[in-house]
C-alpha cells in the first residue's frame, strides 16, 4: 500500500493514521514525515507539537539520528514554535555539533559523507549542481565537510614542526651569545 499523497497536504487525522500503520506503507519516509510535520500550513502549531510528539515517540531513532544526517531538519522540529534569541539558537547548535559526534563515533562510522553532508547545497536556486551527490573532500562541497573540535588538523602539523625548530634553533644561538659574552 501506498501513501499516495504529500505529507504536508495530510489533515491531523490523516497524520496520526499515517504514523500508526506506517509498516503498512511501501512508501513511507520518516525524513519526510519530520519535515513535513515543520512545512505544512493545514495544521495549527498544537497539531503540529502533538504530531512532533507523537513522531518522536514512534520513531526515537530516527529523530536522534536526524541530527547526522540532516541538522537543519532536526532545528527546525526540535525548536518548533519556540522564540529563540540568537544564544539560545547557537547553544542549540553547539549541542547538535557535540551529539553528532556522539553518534558518528558509536556507529563507527569509517566515513562522514552521508545525509546533507554528501549533496551540494549552495543555497543558489539557479546552481546547475543542487542536490547532485558528490565525493567526500570534493571541492564542490559547499558548506564543507562534517568536522568536530577534537579533530586533527594535517595542514598545521608542518606549521607546527617548523615553529619548534626555529625555537630550538633561536634557543641554541642564544645560549651560544651568553657564552660568548661570559
Amino acid at each position: 500500500m501506498k501513501v499516495g499523497k504529500q505529507f504536508n497536504t495530510l489533515t491531523h487525522g490523516e497524520y496520526l493514521h499515517l504514523i500508526e500503520h506506517h509498516k503498512k506503507f511501501t512508501d513511507f519516509n520518516t525524513l519526510g514525515l519530520f519535515r513535513s510535520i515543520v512545512e505544512t500550513t493545514k495544521l495549527s502549531l498544537e497539531q503540529k507539537l502533538e504530531l512532533r510528539q507523537v513522531a518522536i515517540a514512534a520513531f526515537p531513532k530516527t529523530f536522534d539520528f536526524l541530527q547526522l544526517k540532516d541538522p537543519q531538519t532536526y532545528f527546525n522540529v526540535s525548536t518548533l514554535g519556540e522564540t529563540l534569541t540568537e544564544a539560545d539558537e547557537n547553544q542549540v547548535w553547539e549541542n547538535i555539533k557535540r551529539n553528532q559526534q556522539k553518534i558518528w563515533e558509536n556507529k563507527r562510522l569509517g566515513h562522514r559523507n552521508f545525509g546533507t553532508y554528501s549533496k551540494h547545497i549552495c543555497g543558489y536556486d539557479t546552481c546547475h549542481l543542487n542536490g547532485m551527490m558528490i565525493r567526500q573532500g570534493s571541492h564542490l562541497e559547499y558548506g564543507g565537510p562534517m568536522h568536530f573540535h577534537s579533530d586533527n588538523h594535517s595542514w598545521s602539523k608542518p606549521a607546527k614542526a617548523a615553529r619548534y625548530k626555529q625555537e630550538r634553533k633561536s634557543k641554541q644561538q642564544l645560549i651560544a651569545k651568553r657564552i660568548i659574552e661570559a
